[in-house]
């Protein structure tokens, strides 16, 4: 278990690398029900996005890559109003 002297007491950058490092983060399946779209589509629209977490494992020549985004919730507004702009 980790105790409170264990978090890294270190000040943010900024106050907005702090507000998204604690603000919801959505994963790929519940933008896609969010949306009605496949979570194909939403890995495709979010998957270069600044600011949604990216991590897993490169393919090799035996493995497939395996990805978890996970997309912050001003991300996924800020997206959205640029699908409503277009």
């Amino acid at each position: 278990m980790m105790g409170a002297e264990s978090i890294d007491r270190r000040p943010m950058q900024n106050t907005s690398q702090a507000a998204l490092a604690l603000e919801r983060h959505y994963s790929v399946a519940e933008v896609a029900k969010l949306w009605a779209l496949s979570e194909k589509t939403i890995r495709h629209m979010f998957e270069d996005e600044d600011g949604v977490i990216n991590w897993g494992a490169p393919e090799t020549r035996r493995k497939r890559r395996y990805r978890t985004l996970r997309i912050p919730e001003s991300v996924l507004h800020r997206v959205h109003r640029k699908l409503r702009a277009a």
